[in-house]
């Protein structure tokens, strides 16, 4: 996929490690809701430092862990969900190797979401 088929459809436009700037992804349409999503989870991981700083009970702070790696999870899902539907939908339509590579992207995303 050259530069500018990147940039244009977003999809595999980049990694972890050499992200495009231009890319539109999947979640683009809803990165407002889930940088609320994030916000909302990054203050159930503080709420989770402030149980400890006061000394809660072991099984309540444990009952937090639990929601917030609930919702971690949840999060990751409507992202898969959201990648699926745009980056490998589109290298259906497109055909050839990339659709091979996609299905491949996406199954070790989701082993790896279960490995968690």
């Amino acid at each position: 996929m050259t530069a500018i088929e990147a940039e244009s459809s977003g999809c595999g436009a980049g990694t972890a490690a050499a992200p495009e700037e231009h890319a539109v992804h999947g979640y683009h349409h809803r990165k407002d809701e889930h940088l609320k999503r994030l916000r909302r989870i990054e203050g159930q991981i503080r709420g989770l430092q402030r149980l400890v700083d006061e000394d809660v009970y072991c099984i309540d702070i444990l009952t937090q862990v639990s929601a917030s790696t609930k919702a971690l999870q949840s999060f990751a899902l409507q992202l898969l969900e959201e990648h699926l539907r745009h980056c490998v939908a589109d290298a259906a339509v497109k055909g050839g190797d990339e659709i091979d590579a996609k299905v491949e992207e996406a199954t070790k995303a989701i082993a790896r979401l279960l490995r968690t």
